[in-house]
């Protein structure tokens, strides 16, 4: 699907590029990183959220990047110094139970969340309380945009359900509308998590790993589904090798659970969806489920014609599900494509 404002992207400065990358992580994006203001606040239920934030300069609109699954603001970096010099406020959070942020079970690998929406009132209050009053001129007519990845996507979804027109525009970038289940069907998938969940329900003291999830661990690069960039992997595993607290396991059979209920709530509730949303689809993506994706473009553009492009996904081809950690040739497109859908949306 071509976008004609994919152009005007392309002629903003310049993105890192994998031929250049490690020099500049130990260079100029680590004196970028030491610029940034580090805190934290405390969320839903007095869980501990830590949160980052890089201020270019006041008449700059705010982006507020928000993660995936298992991962931390340590990790986006790159892509936090790259959004800078495109002229961006970058505000980074740290979901309930990943990153630096407070755990809630004993085992902290443990993927777990009490209440999928609890991530979404996390971020309002993040975006209400501390995007909104950290750049004094900016005041409740300027919002921020949202660039959101995989199950930030979703965390996404339901704020601007839960909380309409809180932000100007989002990108939701291999969103988790739908989970893979490979060969199960989907149905077969939501009756075996319910079966387990009454059963660690009636028999555990605490939340279980859903069958075959574990600790955290990496694979080898060969086989990732994340990434075909070979250094951004390597860069990735430093990462949590030197912040061995941001590590996160698999996912227990509840927070599956919360997922499921959670996607069904995104489709039940499409039209409250206020804002224009761009879906970027990674064409290779085996972690999320794509044709969920293009199901929730298309109705969500018949109600809202402002979202979803002719109500399709822009599919990045032979992408893996982690654009912005991708190969150039899949990286450079899917932020160009965000930008542009930014610029598109500026007040």
């Amino acid at each position: 699907m071509n976008m004609p404002l994919l152009k005007d992207a392309m002629t903003s400065p310049a993105l890192t590029s994998e031929q250049t990358l490690e020099q500049s992580f130990n260079n100029e994006i680590a004196d970028f990183w030491q610029t940034g203001r580090f805190d934290s606040f405390q969320g839903k239920d007095k869980i501990r959220i830590n949160y980052a934030c890089f201020i270019h300069r006041q008449e700059c609109p705010d982006l507020v990047i928000v993660q995936g699954r298992s991962e931390g603001y340590l990790k986006y970096k790159e892509l936090a110094f790259d959004l800078f010099h495109q002229g961006y406020n970058i505000f980074l959070i740290d979901h309930r139970g990943q990153g630096i942020s407070q755990r809630m079970l004993d085992n902290p690998k443990k993927g777990y969340v009490r209440r999928f929406d609890d991530y979404s009132e996390d971020l309002h209050h993040f975006i209400k309380e501390i995007v909104n009053k950290t750049v004094p001129a900016h005041n409740s007519s300027v919002k921020p945009f949202i660039l959101a990845h995989s199950m930030g996507s979703a965390i996404t979804v339901r704020l601007l359900q839960l909380y309409p027109d809180c932000i100007q525009a989002a990108v939701l970038a291999s969103p988790m509308i739908g989970i893979n289940t490979g060969h199960i069907p989907h149905w077969l998938a939501t009756v075996l998590v319910g079966t387990g969940l009454r059963l660690n329900n009636c028999l555990g003291t605490q939340p279980w790993y859903f069958l075959g999830q574990g600790d955290h661990q990496f694979g080898a690069f060969a086989v990732n589904p994340l990434t075909h960039s070979r250094l951004r992997y390597q860069l990735l595993r430093d990462v949590y090798h030197q912040h061995p607290d941001m590590k996160l396991g698999g996912v227990t059979t509840h927070w599956l659970n919360q997922a499921f209920e959670t996607n069904k709530k995104m489709f039940q509730q499409l039209a409250k969806l206020s804002v224009p949303i761009l879906v970027l689809q990674s064409g290779k993506d085996i972690i999320v489920d794509n044709s969920e994706q293009d199901r929730f473009c298309r109705e969500l553009n018949k109600l809202k014609p402002f979202s979803c492009p002719e109500g399709k996904a822009i599919n990045i081809a032979g992408a893996k599900h982690e654009l912005f950690f991708e190969s150039d040739n899949y990286r450079a497109p899917a932020i160009s494509y965000a930008l542009s859908w930014f610029k598109q949306h500026a007040s």
